[in-house]
Parts: structure tokens; C-alpha cells; sequence
């Protein structure tokens, strides 16, 4: 049996750290030989610990893949893994914009109940609670290997970047590629200085601004580097693309290949990018190990706004609404999973499920313990997944925009419900930034509005006056459900202590 390296070192290093803290511990060598040899038993199971590649696109719209029936964008290499794997039809992100959305994927949680509610900016001075446990820090602590390579976008001052938040090494932007620069004024924090969109390596700016061009492909290089450095050990790799968020750039071997513009064009080279990661794994002999997932964090933006010629936007594929909304199209997202030694090819579902049941998923599947002392609003789907079981046990999910609770889905049932109160405003400097934003997502809901998602995904035929029954019991879970989240939200953490 051949013990991997990194279980002999994880173990010497924790037999050290219980000698020095516990007095028992020091009663000879007969505790170390114990421990030596619970230790080359655990080898083997650890040894087939399987690692993870979670790749997150930015503002994907529903459509905008082939294997979602998309006849512009050309993505083989998507194709392929929803044909070697599963393919869910209803899979959410947990908020119509970025920062909650990432919040959501890597701790399992509401982005209000994580402490990351709305979109941050680079000069707030927050991001996501050092309180607050990812998967990362999890799998860490199981030996795992992990890297983010990408937009992090969950805090620009060092105590909320990547490194603090278990990952070994990140490289990529710390935030949304629109944000290019940012000087000192009264509505932000006037102590900043000016700066520009920088590239990082760990905590090194390498590049200020940006070459946007060349960002796809300097993140996939970096992946498949870490792929191949930690090819002996488990590994985690969190893998969120820059694109084909506004603005959108492509690299020469891309950039108007397509005949359906720019969009396309990063959509493609995304694609291209999942194929160089694929083939990593397969030529270093871990395709069979390793689960690799795809999706994105919110659904597509309206072309045309102020980049011009550098915007536009995705394609929903027949859900209402885009990014910025709770309708389907601002949340829905493409959801494929890959493993092809445990994942029964070509098969599709469509049993609701989120990038919050990441965590408790990856966690089960890594043999980690989830977290215990909070709530985990996502659940294992494992099972699901491992072809163990068909359908998942039906629980509701929640459409909150910012700490505004405005739908729920139960089943194949969706209400929108009457809102007559705002939410609290003060919690976001966006909105500081753009009021107008605030009214537009925020306005007040005379009525509910009921759908049925299986005969009517578009949201078109509100059928609320029709089944009131149904309406009262969707208003009262939702209802009770914010109650508890009010009560449990965590509150933005500020380094100056607001």
C-alpha cells in the first residue's frame, strides 16, 4: 500500500500539535506508534479522496450554451461534459448579482445570512466574515490542496481576500473588471487612493491595469499549472472566470472568430478554457478522481449599456428577466457535473438544486464534517449525483435580492410575494452610488404573483386570484423563513468597525 506524502505529513504534523497540548499525549512512544499505525490504515481511504474543479462563469445567461440550446455560441467542450455527466434544467445561483453569489457558493449560505448582501465595491472596507467557513477551509483541513484562479470579488482588503478564506494561493482580479479605477471622494471612503484594475498573485499586484485580453488564458495556465503541481494529493480548485462580464475582451486566437460578436467570442474562449482543464486530467491520469462542475453566478445583462462597443449581453433562452432580477432568468443557470467514474453519462434533471448545495456536497463526498454550529441552507445532493437516488427530498428556495426575501419556490410552484416595505438601504454603497437602482429592484409589490415553472418557465400567466389555497401557504413558509433569516443575518464586518 503506498501512503501518499501529504497523509504522513498531515499526520506527523498532528500527532506534534496534540503532544504539545495535551499532557496525556507525552506518556511514551506507545501513542506514537498507535498513531502511526491509525495513520497507515486512513492512508488508503484518503488516498481516493476525490478532488474538485468548480468553474464559475460571470453573468452566463441560460442559453448560452449549446448544451442548453443555444444555435450561436459554439461550446463543445461544455457539450461534452453535460454529455459525460449530469445536466440539471433547474439549478440557481443564490442572488442576481456577484459578490452574495460567490458568498453563497463558498459557504453554503444566503448571502445575507453570509454578511454579503450586495455587490461590494473596491474601496468599501468589507467582504466576506473572517466568521464565516468555506469549502475550502473544510477541505484544507482534510489535506486538500486549494486555489482560487480568477474574479474573487468578496472583499478587497487583505483580511477578506482568498488566502484568509482557506485557499493556499489565489491569482486573478479582486473584484468585477468594470470596477477599472477608483479615486478618493465623499460617498466612498475619501482616505483611499487612487488605483487601477490590478492583477494579483497572492497579495503582488503583477499587473495594473489589466491586459483584459490576455485574462482567460493567463487564469487557464494557472489552473492547469495547480492541476499538475498537486497531481500526488487531493486538491480544490475554484476556478471563477472574469467573462463574459461588461466589458468583454477575448485573446487574438478569439477575439471575432465569432459571427455573433464579442459575447460570443469570451463564451468561446470560456469553453476553450474548460477543454484545457479537461485534458489536464485526463493526460495526468485523474479524470476518474476528480468531479469537475460548471455554472454561473447570475443570469445575463442587457447589451448596450455604457461600454459600447465592449457590451452585450447573453442570452436568458426563454426565461424572463436577466441579471439584477429575481425572475428566473436573473437566477436560473446552467448546472453540469462531470466524474465520469460516478457520474452516469448523459443524464439530465430536473430536480431543483443551487450553488448552495455545494458545499455540503463537496464536503460529503471529501468524507469532511459541515459545519454544525450555523445554518446550512444548502443540502447534500450527492446521492442524486452517484445515481443513489432520482429525486431530491423537496425543500423550498428562497429568491432574496440584497435582505429583500421577494419569491419562493416549493415544487414546481413560484410566488412572488406582496411587498409593502422596503428594505433597509444603509447596508449597501452601491446604493449610496445609484439610487435609481434601489427603486428599480426594490419597488413595492401590490399584489403576489403565482407560477406554475413546469407549464409556464417564462413567468407569463399569473395564476394567484386562481389558487389562492396555494398562494397562502408559499406567502406563509417564505414569511416564517425570513423571520428566522432576519434574526440570523450576519451583519457586513467593517475594518474600521462601523
Amino acid at each position: 500500500m503506498t501512503i501518499p506524502m501529504h497523509c504522513l505529513e498531515r499526520t506527523v504534523a498532528r500527532v506534534a500539535s496534540v503532544r504539545r497540548s495535551k499532557p496525556w499525549a507525552r506518556r511514551g512512544l506507545a501513542w506514537i506508534h498507535l498513531a502511526a499505525l491509525l495513520a497507515l490504515l486512513a492512508s488508503a481511504a484518503e488516498a481516493e479522496q476525490p478532488n474538485f474543479v468548480v468553474i464559475f462563469a460571470d453573468d452566463l445567461g441560460y442559453g448560452d450554451l449549446g448544451a442548453y440550446g443555444s444555435t450561436t455560441i459554439r461550446t463543445p467542450n461544455l457539450d461534452r461534459m453535460a454529455a459525460e455527466g449530469m445536466r440539471f434544467t433547474d439549478f440557481y445561483a443564490a442572488a442576481p448579482f456577484c459578490s452574495p453569489s460567490r458568498a453563497s457558493l463558498l459557504t453554503g449560505r444566503y448571502p445575507v445570512r453570509a454578511g454579503v448582501p450586495y455587490v461590494l465595491f473596491p474601496t468599501e472596507l468589507t467582504g466576506l466574515p473572517p466568521a464565516e467557513i468555506t469549502i475550502a477551509e473544510i477541505l484544507s483541513d482534510e489535506g486538500y490542496a486549494t486555489a482560487a484562479i480568477g474574479k474573487w470579488h468578496l472583499g478587497w482588503p487583505k483580511p477578506f481576500r482568498a488566502q484568509r478564506h482557506g485557499f493556499d494561493f489565489f491569482y486573478g482580479l479582486p473584484y468585477s473588471n468594470d470596477m477599472l479605477k477608483w479615486e478618493p471622494d465623499t460617498v466612498l471612503r475619501p482616505q483611499h487612493a487612487f488605483w487601477k484594475l490590478p492583477l494579483l498573485d497572492n497579495d503582488e499586484i503583477v499587473e495594473a491595469p489589466v491586459n483584459q485580453h490576455t485574462l482567460t488564458r493567463r487564469y487557464t495556465e494557472r489552473a492547469v499549472r495547480f492541476i499538475k503541481e498537486n497531481r500526488n494529493r487531493p486538491f480544490f480548485l475554484y476556478f471563477p472566470h472574469t467573462f463574459p462580464h461588461n466589458p468583454q475582451y477575448a485573446s487574438e486566437d478569439f477575439e471575432g472568430r465569432s459571427p455573433h460578436g464579442l459575447y460570443a467570442d469570451t463564451v468561446e474562449e470560456m469553453d476553450w478554457s474548460v477543454g484545457e482543464v479537461l485534458r489536464a486530467l485526463q493526460g495526468l491520469g485523474l479524470d476518474e478522481r476528480t468531479l469537475v462542475v460548471f455554472t454561473s453566478d447570475n443570469g445575463p445583462t442587457r447589451g448596450g449599456n455604457r461600454w459600447g462597443p465592449r457590451s452585450s449581453g447573453g442570452s436568458a433562452g426563454g426565461l424572463r428577466g436577466n441579471k439584477g432580477t429575481t425572475f428566473e432568468g436573473g437566477m436560473r443557470e446552467p448546472g453540469i457535473f462531470r466524474w465520469p467514474a460516478k457520474i452516469a453519462p448523459d443524464t439530465e434533471t430536473s430536480e431543483p438544486a443551487s450553488i448552495l448545495d455545494l458545499l455540503p456536497t463537496l464536503a460529503e463526498l471529501a468524507g469532511a464534517v459541515v459545519p454544525d454550529d450555523r445554518v446550512m441552507d444548502g443540502r447534500s445532493i450527492a446521492d442524486l449525483l452517484l445515481g443513489k437516488a432520482e429525486t431530491l427530498p423537496q425543500e423550498a428556495f428562497f429568491y432574496y435580492f440584497g435582505a429583500q426575501l421577494q419569491a419562493i419556490r416549493l415544487g414546481h410552484w413560484k410566488l412572488f410575494l406582496r411587498l409593502t416595505e422596503p428594505p433597509e438601504q444603509s447596508a449597501s454603497l452601491w446604493y449610496l452610488q445609484n439610487p435609481e437602482l434601489f427603486e428599480r429592484h426594490h419597488r413595492m409589490r401590490e399584489e403576489p404573483e403565482l407560477y406554475d415553472l413546469d407549464a409556464d418557465r417564462g413567468e407569463t400567466r399569473n395564476l394567484a386570484s386562481e389558487l389562492p389555497d396555494i398562494v397562502e401557504r408559499l406567502d406563509g413558509i417564505a414569511r416564517r423563513f425570513d423571520e428566522r433569516m432576519q434574526r440570523d443575518k450576519r451583519r457586513p464586518v467593517y475594518l474600521d468597525g462601523q
